[in-house]
């Protein structure tokens, strides 16, 4: 697939994600939400790749790596990212996670010796820039709360462990395995960790059957797991972990646009020049092939 298509299919699903997640909340914990999600996503992948006659297995040697990738970015990250949000505003939440950029170009330096391309700092920098503005208003008025240092850490943490799923991704990715059997097994670690965890903190163990709790759970499930991670680790295949990490500062655009077609959300000076730094930073930072 084109790197532009596999782009955009991310952007515009795993920014209307941040709505499906609202629904998420209530009388099912952040642990029990994740793991349904992920399980659900891990199913719908063993069976498409059961019925398209794709290998199915792992060799043992590879699996360690399958679990960390699986415990970071199916579980943790989530967790972590779900804990966050309950104290802090969306606007906090988006500048942090844009620093998945810096960190994914950082921990590749690391990891695999990778040159930091300036183009791609400078194009980090620009982003992370424009998300600034989009949510000025917004940032502007946090208060120095325990709150905020609270869920400001619980981000921050999120964000490395994010990253560092990140570097998984691209150690899996190397080897000689079809993405989709590396995503169902990963995904299925992920899901029985924040099961077992449930566990261990006492959640009542329930599922919600709203209306709005299923058809988000299986839209977060099916089109924002399934389908869009396999897209983000073929891009991490392509163009690197750096570059495809940039997509995570696209995502608050696409959210401020549906909800602005649902009337609650009205733009302003600071949001539109925050837009257009994002996008010159985009520009930057994609292949020019």
């Amino acid at each position: 697939m084109p790197i532009s298509f596999l782009y955009v299919l991310i952007i515009l699903i795993w920014g209307s994600s941040w709505i499906a997640i609202t629904y998420q909340y209530g009388i099912v914990s952040e642990e029990l939400s994740v793991a349904y999600r992920f399980f659900i996503a891990s199913m719908a992948l063993f069976a498409y790749a059961f019925f398209k006659q794709e290998q199915l297995r792992i060799k043992l040697t590879y699996y360690p790596m399958i679990v960390l990738m699986g415990v970071s970015m199916f579980c943790l990250n989530y967790l972590f990212t779900y804990y966050g949000m309950n104290y802090v505003a969306s606007g906090l939440a988006a500048v942090l996670f844009s620093l998945i950029v810096i960190f994914n170009a950082f921990f590749e330096r690391i990891f695999f010796a990778k040159a930091i391309e300036n183009r791609v700092m400078l194009a980090a920098i620009i982003g992370i820039t424009g998300i600034i503005f989009m949510f000025w208003p917004e940032l502007k008025d946090l208060e120095n709360s325990d709150n905020s240092i609270t869920g400001g850490l619980w981000l921050f943490t999120a964000v490395i462990i994010a990253s560092l799923g990140n570097m998984t991704a691209v150690i899996n990715t190397s080897k000689n395995l079809p993405i989709v059997t590396i995503n169902a097994h990963a995904m299925l670690c992920g899901s029985l960790l924040s099961f077992v965890l449930a566990i261990m903190l006492n959640k009542p163990i329930v599922f919600e059957t709203s209306l709005s709790y299923v058809i988000s759970l299986l839209y977060l499930s099916i089109a924002a797991s399934a389908i869009t991670f396999g897209c983000y680790l073929m891009l991490i295949k392509k163009i690197g972990s750096t570059r495809t990490a940039y997509i995570t500062l696209l995502f608050p655009v696409v959210a401020l646009i549906i909800s602005t077609l649902v009337g609650e959300y009205q733009w302003t000076v600071y949001a539109m020049f925050g837009v257009i730094l994002i996008l010159l930073g985009t520009w930057l930072a994609l292949p020019k092939k």
